[in-house]
């Protein structure tokens, strides 16, 4: 994993306490990155969350690459108790994640508030850093007006012109990629803007997701579970609830195991990558595969079987001054990982060959006539193995497959 950046940018006042869900096997992964990446403290798991405090602003919280989804913790207890027939104390139960510590849900939701405003400042002030028309302005105050004005409206003309081009040579898939990375961004400072907005909590408008297994799931829907959850915020707080556009979203999950309460901090999941086009591996798996494989500056990478191109991707983006190159004997795989790379701006960073596993193992040096002198022989291979995605044991299984993998270049 590259190596924590010192960051300036706004961050909660004082820790708080936050948990990512991950794929099962990911937690290891999860728990060494939060650790690594965000100086993280009080880490602990349980299976398919890691829970984590930090002082860590969005921008980094962002970052993290092992993670589905990632929540300010509002709460966490022991599970609910399920008596025999008894729906009235359950509903009471329930009722009690609410009413039992009001004071934890204030919090959370200033905190969720303060994260929002300050990475909104944040936005804005590289916004206006970014624009030279604004800052010539301010910084030489007189200048003539009519000479700016005329400025503007050619540098305006040119940039109309320049985006007729491009939207003339551009193809239709391409701008169906950037609009949905537009509209996730959209999403986002709506978000932003909302928080900003409901200066009052009174006025905030929520809605609740639930989630349930175990015994509760055989009495309980989870649409029974959220409407019980929502009555009951709306008692204590004086909310109203939205289903269709809410500031805010309330997630529940409720198992045999534990009671967890939460917000989602980012309403698109961070293992929805916006570089990249075409998901083909999971990609939180592909950075986990990427990270075992303990990449260094100057390393020449090799993914024999590279598919998609996902895990080339998650190891560009984490370790950028690497050699890589991928391989497969798929037609169809090679293009759409080309348009991936395209898509993520890293077509000059990782070089593609159409060749079979046995023959780019075999002669891999004498196809990459631009591999440096030195990387005689690739120092890291990925993706040796396919497995299903109801693996119990990732971590074992991939080790099995990198083993197996020297052991044929050994032969």
């Amino acid at each position: 994993m590259a190596a924590t950046p010192a960051h300036a940018g706004p961050r909660p006042a004082a820790g708080a306490r936050f948990f990512c869900t991950a794929g099962r096997g990911l937690e290891p992964f999860l728990m060494r990155e939060v650790r690594a990446r965000l100086a993280a403290t009080q880490v602990e798991y349980i299976s398919g969350k890691v829970f984590f405090t930090t002082c860590s602003d969005l921008n980094m919280l962002k970052k993290l690459k092992s993670a589905e989804r990632l929540f300010l913790l509002i709460k966490k207890q022991f599970p609910l108790n399920v008596p025999s027939v008894n729906k009235g104390k359950i509903f009471n139960e329930m009722q009690n994640l609410v009413n039992d510590d009001p004071e934890s849900w204030l919090n959370a939701i200033s905190i969720w508030k303060n994260l929002l405003e300050l990475d909104t400042k944040k936005g804005k002030l590289s916004q206006r850093d970014a624009n030279p028309l604004k800052r010539k302005v301010e910084e030489n105050d007189i200048i003539n007006p009519k000479k700016l004005k005329t400025e503007q409206m050619q540098e305006l003309q040119e940039s109309r012109e320049c985006q007729l081009e491009k939207e003339i040579e551009e193809e239709t898939p391409e701008q169906d990629f950037l609009t949905k990375r537009e509209k996730s961004q959209e999403a986002f400072q709506n978000d932003v803007v909302k928080a900003g907005d409901t200066q009052n909590q009174k006025d905030l408008t929520f809605r609740v997701s639930c989630r349930c297994s175990g015994a509760i799931a055989k009495t309980f829907t989870a649409q029974e579970v959220g409407r019980v959850i929502g009555i009951a915020v709306m008692k204590q707080f004086g909310w109203k609830a939205d289903l269709r556009n809410p500031n805010l979203e309330i997630f529940i999950h409720l198992n045999d195991v534990y009671s967890v309460v939460g917000i989602p901090v980012f309403r698109v999941p961070l293992a929805s990558r916006a570089y990249i086009k075409t998901a083909g591996l999971r990609s939180t798996i592909a950075w986990a595969m990427a990270s075992l494989a303990e990449i260094k500056a100057g390393a020449f990478v090799l993914d024999p079987m590279c598919g998609l191109g996902t895990i080339l991707l998650e190891a560009a983006k984490e370790w950028p001054d690497v050699y890589y190159v991928g391989a497969d004997a798929s037609d169809s795989q090679l293009l759409g990982a080309c348009d991936n790379l395209k898509a993520a701006g890293l077509k000059d960073k990782i070089e593609l060959l159409k060749v079979s596993v046995i023959e780019c193992l075999r002669g891999v040096r004498k196809e990459v006539p631009s591999c440096p002198a030195s990387a005689a022989l690739p120092t890291t291979f990925l993706s040796f193995f396919r497995w299903g995605t109801s693996s119990k044991d990732f971590t074992l299984k991939i080790s099995k497959g990198l083993n197996c993998c020297f052991f044929f270049l050994k032969c």
